[in-house]
């Protein structure tokens, strides 16, 4: 005589379903995260930072100043906000602008910033690589051989984007 073929687990009719309240449960917290992200998105105008147009960095008031003085300073014609602060290369420019849409998001929503606005490191590096980018037929001409501090830009140049707003210090 042959056995049935043996199964895992309890059969069917004796396995325990998700409540229903359970999946509205978790379907009404998705549904407001995902809302909640939206809503976000579209106040902050979010789309805008998606663009090459230095506007969407005046769209917060604590950058008002730091636009403005951008528009006052020499840069203000050869270069957008994105020229200095975000890599060139893809990936790395989207991954950047990510990054810092997520901190922004966040250092905002929870009032986490300090005012006047200051560069964190990763960032001035990313500014000081563009420095050496775009001016890399000077930059190539200057030696700063055993004086490390000086191959920072900003140490001689703190307002050369920003007319006469310092470039903040971390």
């Amino acid at each position: 005589m042959s056995q049935p073929p043996a199964t895992a687990g309890p059969p069917a009719a004796h396995r325990r379903a998700v409540p229903l309240k359970v999946w509205a449960l978790l379907a009404l917290l998705f549904g407001g995260v995902i809302g909640l992200g939206l809503f976000t998105f579209a106040y902050a105008e979010g789309a805008s930072y998606l663009s090459d147009d230095p506007k969407a960095c005046r769209n917060c008031h604590i950058m008002i100043d730091v636009y403005d003085a951008w528009e006052r300073g020499p840069h203000h014609a050869v270069a957008t906000c994105n020229d200095c602060h975000i890599p060139h290369a893809f990936p790395d420019k989207y991954v950047v602008k990510a990054l810092n849409g997520f901190n922004h998001s966040a250092a905002f929503t929870l009032q986490n910033f300090h005012e006047p606005i200051q560069i964190t490191p990763f960032n001035k590096n990313v500014a000081l690589n563009n420095c050496q980018y775009c001016h890399s037929d000077f930059v190539s001409q200057i030696n700063h051989a055993g004086q490390a501090e000086l191959e920072d830009c900003t140490r001689c140049h703190a307002t050369i984007g920003h007319d006469e707003i310092s470039v903040g210090k971390p």
